[in-house]
């Protein structure tokens, strides 16, 4: 199981690391005793560029994530697209050879927006079956008459064919991009230390509390906002299938 797909399981893990790493550090603290007054401006010092730093990472890789997503919906645009040009591009192929080429893409177009939609794992397998048969049923149907008649007006549904299967393959590949695990790693390493920096250094028994739930809450959100954006199928904000759901009105509609 890969935890990045589960955001939930990365707050909640999140927050458990984090309260008792701010928990470690008031035990340590208690342990060791009150910081000095020259101490405690030496740490402060410390600990403001920790958490500075951590900020920052956080803000970074929210817009990896961010960035991500964007290439996704531009991607299922693009596919969009490619097979709308494709669907009208069939008139330049023979009568049978467009009818043929129409219905399958109408089938590929049904696929593409399962491909947005489904989560279970079984299904995701089944509708890439489904897909790459479907690819090669087009291809094949787009080069059949292109080997029969060579001419250029059917090299150009050859070439909409072509910008059909690759749209596919960026696709694809955006739904893999994702941010490193290594990132992620190194991410909470520094969050762990920065709350370990801060139930350290907390000296003031009323706002000890709310210190050490404070801070672990808000960074647990907000990796919980960067897993939900970076993962396609187990997060609640997920990219929609909208320029594909149009062009399936548009196709039922002629």
């Amino acid at each position: 199981m890969n935890i990045m797909n589960y955001p939930a399981v990365i707050f909640a893990v999140s927050l458990g690391s984090l309260w008792f790493s701010a928990r470690m550090g008031a035990y340590l603290c208690k342990r060791r005793g009150n910081l000095e007054e020259d101490e405690r401006e030496d740490f402060g010092v410390i600990q403001a560029a920790t958490l500075t730093l951590l900020g920052l990472i956080i803000g970074f890789t929210f817009s990896m994530a961010v960035s991500r997503y964007d290439q996704r919906k531009n991607y299922e645009e693009a596919e969009a697209n490619a097979i709308g040009t494709e669907y009208v591009r069939a008139d330049l192929l023979p009568t049978a050879d467009a009818a043929k080429v129409r219905a399958l893409l109408t089938d590929y177009l049904d696929q593409r927006v399962l491909f947005y939609r489904i989560r279970d794992e079984s299904q995701i397998r089944q509708v890439a079956a489904s897909t790459a048969q479907l690819q090669r049923d087009l291809w094949s149907a787009a080069l059949a008459p292109a080997a029969a008649q060579p001419s250029p007006v059917i090299a150009l549904a050859v070439s909409g064919m072509n910008d059909v299967l690759n749209s596919e393959g960026y696709a694809q590949f955006a739904w893999g991009n994702r941010i490193p695990a290594e990132a992620w790693f190194l991410m909470g390493m520094i969050a762990i230390f920065g709350n370990l920096l801060i139930g350290y250094g907390v000296h003031r028994p009323r706002a000890k509390t709310l210190l050490l739930l404070a801070v672990p809450l808000v960074v647990s959100i907000s990796f919980f906002l960067i897993a939900d954006i970076d993962s396609p199928r187990g997060g609640i904000i997920r990219v929609p299938p909208q320029n594909l759901m149009s062009l399936v009105q548009s196709l039922h509609a002629r």
